[in-house]
């Protein structure tokens, strides 16, 4: 069983973003593994792995317009079956 069960990625659009204070802000109020915050002042995207996908989706959309939201459940594909 994986300590953390769904890959979650998504780009938000927005003005002035930070990465680092967006990086800041996910790993001390979420749990999860495997953060990647990477973009610009505009465009940021996002890869966390974590048991509620949700509550980041909510921390992204205050920042920005969000898009291209992905949210994978990895057990079901170490199991062969469709995340």
């Amino acid at each position: 069983m994986l300590e953390f069960r769904y890959d979650t990625q998504l780009l938000i659009e927005g003005q002035n973003l930070n990465e680092d204070k967006i990086s800041d802000y996910i790993t001390e109020n979420f749990e999860g593994d495997s953060l990647l915050v990477v973009g610009d002042d505009d465009l940021i995207k996002i890869h966390f792995h974590t048991n509620t996908p949700w509550k980041i989706l909510e921390y992204c959309s205050s920042l920005g317009e969000i898009f291209d939201i992905v949210v994978e459940d990895m057990e079901r594909q170490s199991k062969g079956l469709q995340g």
